[in-house]
């Protein structure tokens, strides 16, 4: 949880309150907020808490994601499941590694959608 100066609006640190200063006498061993701007401090008398309850993001696909087949070419390539053996793939080049290493071929059979690269 994060607090800020009413002052000057900068984020209030915690620290320790310092013996010394007799107007909060009565707190050393305490701690406080403080800015380290301007004057502004707060000695910490009760706990402050906040909850949350994080949502997690739907994590995209790197490579591909949803529209990753639509408008590709078909080629002449037999499809390495054996049961299907289908003559026909749809596919698409993308350069994954750096770029003195060759392009990287991703295939989807057009009869069992099974996917595989080369």
């Amino acid at each position: 949880m994060l607090l800020f100066c009413p002052l000057c609006s900068n984020m209030l640190i915690i620290s320790a309150v310092p013996s010394g200063d007799p107007s909060i006498e009565e707190h050393v061993g305490h701690n406080r907020f403080e800015c380290r701007t301007c004057p502004y401090q707060m000695v910490i008398d009760k706990r402050y808490y906040e909850r949350k309850n994080i949502k997690k993001k739907e994590v995209d696909d790197v490579i591909g994601g949803k529209g990753a087949w639509d408008n590709v070419d078909k080629m002449q390539v037999v499809c390495p499941v054996d049961k299907c053996r289908n003559g026909w793939a749809y596919w698409y080049q993308l350069q994954i590694r750096s770029a003195d290493e060759p392009m990287t071929m991703f295939f989807r059979c057009t009869a069992c959608s099974h996917e595989w690269r080369e």
